[in-house]
């Protein structure tokens, strides 16, 4: 796949004019100043900018675009979500995300419904201090455990893992096996093999076995 092939690529450009394209190995590298303005009520309306790159994977918008600041604008303390293994930006939840994307499938979309509230939120914290104004999770598998628990109406963390090792196999052998909300019928007779299948549609097993690890 070729940058001309991402949707959206034209759009984002035009809305986002200080982002520019550069060489990439594979999918799209954007770099560049990422200018908004955005809103969240009762809060203050914030426009500010932020030095960003952007590496787009050629799945999208069945993989997420990774996200890094490049000016330290945003600090490394622990407090503003920030990855410490590869200093990309923890947009929040990836199964959250990837549900926000496909709502719009393009690069727009992705920058409305993930980026700019992840960079508000920042934006605030950093102009008017105070804990973050949006829900935050822990990092890593807690957080990914946690949203899915809140997704899928269950109970428990153990459930949220079961279900997403449920979303990493194949249909049919999941839906013969015990279903992770406890209901006592096998996955294929309980309501929640309908959400699970919609999840399904989002992206491959291979993204949701990439969740496990």
């Amino acid at each position: 796949m070729g940058s001309n092939d991402i949707p959206g690529l034209t759009e984002f450009l035009r809305d986002y004019p200080q982002m520019a394209i550069r060489p990439a190995a594979t999918g799209l590298l954007l770099r560049g100043q990422f200018a908004f303005t955005a809103s969240a009520a009762p809060h203050k309306p914030i426009t500010d900018s932020y030095s960003l790159k952007i590496e787009v994977p050629p799945e999208f918008p069945r993989a997420l675009p990774k996200v890094t600041e490049l000016a330290n604008k945003i600090p490394r303390n622990g407090f503003f979500h920030v990855n410490g293994h590869d200093d990309s930006l923890c947009l929040g939840s990836p199964l959250r995300l990837l549900l926000n994307v496909s709502k719009n499938p393009t690069l727009v979309g992705f920058a409305e419904t993930c980026l700019v509230p992840y960079l508000y939120a920042i934006s605030h914290k950093l102009q008017f201090g105070g804990p973050f104004i949006f829900k935050e999770l822990a990092h890593g598998r807690p957080g990914i455990h946690a949203d899915c628990v809140d997704l899928l109406g269950l109970k428990t963390q153990s459930q949220a893992a079961c279900a997403l090792r449920m979303l990493a196999m194949k249909r049919r052998r999941a839906n013969k096996l015990p279903c992770p909300c406890g209901c006592g019928k096998r996955l294929g007779r309980c309501r929640l093999h309908h959400q699970l299948n919609g999840l399904r549609k989002l992206t491959s097993r291979a993204w949701f076995r990439s969740q496990l690890n």
